[in-house]
């Protein structure tokens, strides 16, 4: 199959295909004589299984290492368990921090409790009137973005 039929099998962007290519997550298919890409069943499973990672927000370093596994078949899966004990570690992390955030707002929110002019208004007063601490963390830890993945320090 063509790479516009293998997007559409696995409902993945055509560009997304291409960049798995690029990082090593998704095999270099064969080449037509007309230089078309040609993927086969095992494109689609392989494609099918980073979108799955992908849906758990694991990164893509995550499901390089989960790749490794699945492709030696032999080994047996205690690093597998491993990975994924420390991204449930790192998504409770993520949830605390979330939570934190939804707080924050709420008290934010409760500073400003009716319409009133914009230059009498609680939340744009507050805001203005101190820095606030970053609930969640805006540097890209682990190769996930807003935090997701930090450790806590």
């Amino acid at each position: 199959m063509k790479i516009g039929e293998l997007a559409k099998s696995t409902q993945t962007q055509v560009e997304t295909i291409r960049y798995y290519e690029r990082e090593g997550l998704l095999p270099s298919p064969l080449r037509s004589e007309g230089n078309y890409r040609i993927y086969g069943p095992k494109h689609v499973a392989r494609l099918s299984f980073i979108r799955n990672c992908r849906s758990l927000n694991m990164t893509l370093n995550e499901i390089r290492t989960l790749l490794a596994f699945k492709d030696a078949q032999q080994g047996d899966c205690d690093g597998v368990n491993e990975l994924i004990d420390t991204h449930i570690a790192h998504v409770a992390s993520r949830i605390k921090e979330l939570r934190k955030l939804e707080r924050q707002l709420k008290e934010l929110r409760e500073t400003c409790m009716e319409a009133r002019a914009t230059n009498q208004c609680g939340i744009l007063a507050e805001l203005s009137a101190h820095p606030r601490q970053a609930t969640l963390k805006s540097k890209s830890v682990s190769g996930h973005i807003g935090g997701l993945h930090s450790k806590s320090l």
